[in-house]
């Protein structure tokens, strides 16, 4: 038998916009326990996004975050010696979770100076369905038609 499940931990909305998903943002954004620079790159980044969109920055960063999560991956299965990717379903804590960890990171591998205009570029080009993020839930999402046939394998 295993053991009882962990209990669900809640973030606190952050002090600007009091919303718990920013914090959740701001969290995996965040390196060395450096919380008030993660917060300060993400209000710069909203602040930025709102000069050069003209509309409201977290409005536009909640699209992005939407246009980013993925509703389907794919999860190896072993049956029988050989390894098939079945497709499934993604719960939606992981679903924000994995757009979040995406918008970070591909935002990071960009080519602009500060952090700060590098996360407001992902955020903008996400918005419209472009960019590096964009392209890498198209792909997740691509693998789990292709593997469609093996869905009868599901967990």
């Amino acid at each position: 038998m295993r053991k009882s499940k962990p209990k669900k931990r809640y973030v606190l909305p952050d002090p600007k916009f009091k919303d718990t998903m920013v914090t959740k943002f701001v969290n995996s954004l965040m390196y060395d326990g450096k919380k008030s620079l993660a917060y300060s790159i993400f209000y710069g980044a909203v602040d930025l996004v709102a000069t050069k969109t003209t509309e409201d920055g977290l409005e536009v960063w909640r699209k992005a975050l939407n246009n980013v999560s993925p509703s389907v991956e794919v999860k190896s299965r072993r049956v029988g010696g050989a390894t098939f990717q079945v497709p499934t379903e993604v719960r939606p804590e992981r679903k924000t979770a994995l757009g979040m960890k995406w918008l970070i990171n591909y935002a990071r591998n960009r080519g602009e100076k500060t952090m700060t205009e590098k996360l407001a570029g992902e955020i903008i080009a996400a918005s419209k369905g472009e960019g590096a993020a964009v392209k890498k839930k198209d792909d997740t999402h691509r693998m789990a038609e292709a593997n469609k046939a093996f869905s009868h394998f599901k967990f």
